[in-house]
């Protein structure tokens, strides 16, 4: 099953409540929301207080993504907010695992991601452990870049991988997805999709969001 999960960091923050109710509208599976501290990534968003705000006014899948130095220390506060699922780095994880399973005794989905420049071989003990691997297909930090284009490749081993050994966690794309690449990157063998201006800075954003929707699961049936 494809999904669409727009990424809030990309949305108006003084109207942030309206984007996501319409996102709601325009048939988004969830939304994404990117922590950042400064520190393992450069720059500074939101935290604990916002998801719990978020989560006391919306109906919606809370897909929590941590880019952050110390995740272990913030996934109960995160947990009790409202976080359906947390997403940590690789990059920073000391013993991974133990990570996974904090995770998953809070009652939430484990997901582990990758910058574009970490290869596959760190998940090689762990990958069976996760509920979704999130492959970075730009540098994190930013919102608004462009697709990485050597990540096709990438998500295609990672797709390989998971079928050879006969795993189940979703792959989730996030990074510079557009209308115009999301097909490219689900044939590769992505089934969960990040996106966040493509949908967010449109004027009419549950349109928008119905559009995308409308042409992943086209090209999911393609």
């Amino acid at each position: 099953m494809v999904k669409l999960i727009p990424s809030i960091l990309s949305a108006d923050f003084f109207d942030l409540g309206h984007a996501i109710n319409e996102l709601q509208k325009g048939g988004a599976d969830g939304i994404h929301v990117d922590v950042m501290d400064g520190h393992f990534v450069p720059n500074i968003s939101m935290g604990p207080m916002m998801v719990k705000s978020i989560k006391s006014h919306i109906n919606m899948f809370m897909d929590v993504h941590l880019m952050i130095d110390n995740p272990d220390e913030y996934i109960d506060a995160f947990s009790k907010a409202g976080a359906d699922s947390i997403t940590v780095h690789a990059e920073v994880l000391r013993h991974p695992l133990r990570t996974i399973d904090i995770i998953k005794r809070n009652g939430l989905k484990a997901a582990i991601a990758l910058n574009p420049a970490t290869p596959l071989s760190v998940l090689d003990y762990i990958m069976d452990a996760a509920d979704m691997i999130l492959l970075m297909t730009v540098n994190p930090g930013f919102g608004g870049q462009q697709f990485i284009p050597s990540m096709l490749d990438k998500i295609a081993d990672l797709k390989r991988i998971k079928d050879n050994r006969g795993f189940n966690f979703d792959i989730q794309i996030d990074g510079g997805i557009t209308m115009d690449n999301v097909h490219a990157v689900m044939a590769a063998g992505a089934n969960v999709i990040v996106t966040g201006s493509a949908i967010l800075n449109q004027p009419d954003i549950a349109e928008a969001a119905a559009d995308f929707k409308y042409n992943m699961l086209r090209g999911a049936m393609a």
